[in-house]
């Protein structure tokens, strides 16, 4: 195994060359699978648009915009992970308006402080507020809110501000947890109810869903279980190739 150094300093030229030689080759490879990715991404909203234009019953039509729209955002995924930088500053980037929850949902609580309440300085520390996000969680049958609650602390010595970090999410900053996006996955793909189905089941809680967000939902689900697919994958060729001996 190579271990990068810590300062360039050190090395030989020969060093810096086979460096510089791979970091082209690992550029050329970004550059090359970047450029794939549009074009996919292209010709998804094409036929986006094509199937609108053309003439699909209702349910066919369904079908085929769930599809694309999921592929869409699986690979919109893709290409936010391999841009280093973003393209549009904060104030550019339009951010999709959050969902409301509805209020008569039965709200679950979990709090996140940080693990002591005693500054570093030796100060004993005073809660000066909470950050809450809530979270659409869905259970068999019903569906609920998770109130995920981070307490401030402060000390009045040294002025610091001590917080428990973010939890990690499936999806950053999305409202879905682990339990509803598997909900919609099962929903889909094993039990044959399509996105807009599904919105409709959802409307019917009282929940404003749209079609477009299910489908984002069901493409960043791809990408961000891809690693689990070709582990599977490289298992059960391992399998046959035991059998086959």
């Amino acid at each position: 195994m190579v271990v990068e150094p810590q300062s360039l300093d050190g090395l030989s030229t020969d060093q810096l060359r086979e460096m510089a030689a791979r970091l082209m080759t690992q550029l050329r490879h970004q550059g090359a699978l970047l450029e794939k990715l549009s074009h996919e991404n292209a010709l998804l909203k094409r036929m986006k648009f094509a199937a609108q234009s053309e003439r699909f019953n209702p349910e066919q039509k369904s079908l085929l915009e769930d599809e694309i729209e999921a592929d869409l955002a699986a690979v919109a995924s893709e290409i936010d992970a391999l841009q280093q930088e973003p393209t549009a500053t904060p104030q550019e980037k339009k951010r999709p308006k959050r969902l409301r929850l509805p209020a008569n949902l039965p709200r679950h609580e979990i709090h996140h402080e940080p693990e002591s309440s005693t500054c570093r300085c030796g100060c004993q520390m005073k809660r000066i507020g909470e950050d809450v996000a809530e979270k659409l969680d869905y259970a068999p049958g019903m569906f609920s809110v998770e109130r995920h609650i981070r307490g401030k602390w402060v000390c009045a010595q040294c002025e610091t501000i001590v917080q428990a970090p973010v939890a990690a999410h499936f999806i950053d900053k999305g409202i879905p947890t682990t339990g509803l996006l598997a909900q919609v996955l099962v929903a889909k793909y094993a039990d044959h109810q399509p996105l807009h189905r599904q919105e409709a089941i959802f409307g019917r809680a009282g929940l404003a869903i749209p079609r477009s967000t299910l489908a984002q939902w069901v493409g960043t689900c791809g990408v961000r279980l891809q690693p689990l697919v070709d582990a599977l994958k490289a298992q059960m060729l391992q399998y046959r190739v035991l059998h086959a001996d």
